[in-house]
């Protein structure tokens, strides 16, 4: 099963600077190039401010540290005003993460016209 992270709320996916550190200590490459913002107010990072806690918004979904930071630190892993949640869905799917009322879910791709 391969597991991808959503974002249950109506706000934007991010992660907390406390999950961001985290990928960075585990050398998620995305989290590496992103630029810290936290290492400026350092007495700032706290979870409840915004604009520190705005971060991994460029990091894939099915990143396999991502998923793990989100499971080891929960709801600490939540960024500003979001409410993560890793799901599984089968290896074999192609998959697609939709908004819908701005509430994330995976869904398998489908073939469209128009």
């Amino acid at each position: 099963m391969k597991k991808i992270v959503i974002n249950k709320s109506y706000e934007q996916f991010f992660v907390s600077h406390k999950a961001f550190i985290r990928l960075r200590e585990l050398g998620q490459a995305e989290a590496l190039q992103e630029i810290d913002r936290g290492a400026y107010w350092p007495l700032a990072a706290a979870p409840e401010e915004p604009s520190l806690n705005r971060c991994g918004a460029l990091v894939p979904r099915d990143d396999k540290k991502l998923v793990q930071v989100v499971e080891e630190l929960g709801g600490a892993a939540n960024g500003h005003a979001a409410e993560l949640k890793v799901v599984e869905i089968p290896d074999d799917v192609q998959w697609v993460i939709n908004k819908i009322d701005g509430v994330e879910h995976v869904s398998e791709v489908h073939r469209t016209w128009e």
